[in-house]
């Protein structure tokens, strides 16, 4: 069995009991009226624009706002009010992907402060990581230089979850996670090591998550019916235990150096920490490629 790479990434985006309800961040402008009524009228989305922002608000650790990308014309801001604006460009950007529609720097430069123009790339910047971390959303330009962006599911896969119950929220980045997690734990992963890890992003198997719904059943029933994954009782063992593998319709979809590349970002790791699971991942490629 492959040893998990220790996660160096505060994963507590995740972890929704992590959060202190005296830091939910708003914009001082107010959230934009379309990203309020949007939520608001919606059927699906049920987590609330404010619950959302205390569910991504350790994504946006101070930490990563560094003082290269801030410091512009010689003065310096405050990071926390970059991360407020963030915040609000992922609510209308998951707002946007729920319509299929476009979004435009024109709209996304409404849900920040005018005095933050300038400093908008390194903003959107930051809201494109957290699109394709936490949702598995990847944005892309629809042209070069149009400023217009289209909203896509990462790696190639083709299923996001929303329809899985209730909660109109991407679930991608979390199947993601887990197919890195039974690559590194050599292709079959026992279900107690992944609890372990989801838990310490606060995914846990007894708790109703704001985004996930029902952790246990996302995981065990749906990614599982969608051929994502596979959930067997290990053979011969007394009392039963059961892994994960990757399903036909990961491997159809997507690839291993994908998702390990995902994973070293998601952790904040380079590749080369993992050199012999990359190469595994690349010789595994290469034979489904000729196959």
């Amino acid at each position: 069995m492959i040893q998990l790479i220790p996660i160096a990434l505060d994963v507590s985006a995740f972890a929704a009991t992590s959060f202190r309800p005296t830091l939910i961040p708003i914009t001082q402008n107010g959230l934009p009226a379309e990203i309020q009524h949007g939520f608001q009228s919606s059927q699906r989305v049920l987590a609330t624009p404010v619950r959302l922002c205390s569910l991504l608000y350790g994504h946006f650790s101070q930490a990563s706002w560094t003082q290269e990308n801030l410091c512009l014309q010689g003065s310096m801001i405050d990071p926390e009010s970059l991360q407020e604006d963030a915040l609000s460009l992922v609510l209308l950007m998951i707002l946007k992907y729920e319509k299929h529609e476009v979004v435009t720097r024109a709209e996304m430069m409404t849900c920040i402060l005018r005095s933050h123009c300038t400093y908008f790339p390194v903003i959107f910047s930051r809201a494109v990581d957290c699109m394709q971390l936490v949702f598995g959303i990847d944005v892309k330009e629809v042209e070069p230089n149009s400023h217009s962006y289209i909203l896509v599911i990462t790696l190639g896969l083709t299923y996001d979850g929303m329809l899985s119950d209730v909660q109109g929220m991407p679930k991608t980045g979390l199947l993601i996670v887990i197919l890195a997690i039974i690559f590194m734990e050599g292709n079959h992963a026992p279900e107690s090591a992944v609890w372990d890890i989801l838990c310490k992003m606060g995914v846990c198997v007894q708790q109703k998550h704001d985004i996930y719904g029902d952790p246990r059943k996302l995981i065990t029933v749906d990614f599982v019916q969608e051929q994502y994954l596979e959930y067997q009782q290990v053979p011969n063992s007394f009392p039963a235990r059961f892994e994960f593998l990757w399903g036909p319709r990961a491997h159809a979809e997507t690839t291993k150096v994908k998702v390990l590349e995902h994973w070293a970002k998601f952790t904040g790791c380079d590749p080369r920490c993992f050199p012999f699971l990359y190469e595994e991942a690349l010789r595994d490629d290469q034979q489904s490629t000729h196959t």
